[in-house]
């Protein structure tokens, strides 16, 4: 939900809830599960997945392998539904004419340092930067240049706006913000 007004723009940022996470999470999971099963059934010679019977994987090799591609699996699946509860990535963006500042914020991993937020001033805004890179890994991303901190991002690279929206985004940015735009 973003919300404008003459003075003040806030964008919100989603992090790591999103379908395609879900989804990965879940696959890695039933995926790695599986594998698990398969080497600790070859270990054991019962039959815990009905697809093949355990006397066709040989616990040494293919039965150690197996279960270390199961644990790999499970740890980074963990790993993935960690992000998504946590939320990670998830923010705002406020841009505030009225007392010339800009706030990014952001969640990150729990920690010490779990909140990101970074302030600047307006009046130090060079530039909106718009980067375009065509071809099999495209990417489109919208960049904020501040004087001596250099460019900060301010959408995902895997965000998949098309050129004429990253274009249309960084045109009304701009002329909130009453800076330029550059493309790279």
């Amino acid at each position: 939900m973003n919300w404008r007004s003459e003075r003040i723009w806030i964008e919100h940022r989603t992090g790591s809830r999103k379908i395609n996470n879900f989804c990965w999470a879940f696959v890695l999971f039933l995926g790695s599960l599986g594998f698990l099963l398969v080497g600790i059934s070859s270990y054991l010679g019962r039959n815990f997945i009905s697809l093949f019977p355990p006397q066709q994987i040989i616990f040494f090799p293919q039965g150690i392998v197996m279960s270390f591609y199961g644990i790999a699996g499970l740890f980074i699946s963990s790993y993935l539904w960690c992000t998504i509860l946590w939320n990670v990535g998830s923010g705002y963006d406020r841009f505030d004419r009225k007392e010339g500042i800009v706030c990014i914020f952001r969640w990150g991993f729990p920690g010490k340092n779990r909140r990101i937020l970074l302030r600047f001033l307006i009046k130090d805004i060079q530039s909106i930067r718009i980067e375009l890179k065509e071809g099999i890994y495209t990417r489109r991303v919208l960049y904020m240049e501040i004087k001596s901190q250099g460019a900060i991002p301010l959408t995902r690279t895997d965000e998949n706006l098309t050129p004429r929206e990253i274009e249309q985004k960084a045109a009304e940015l701009a002329y909130f913000l009453r800076v330029p735009i550059e493309v790279f």
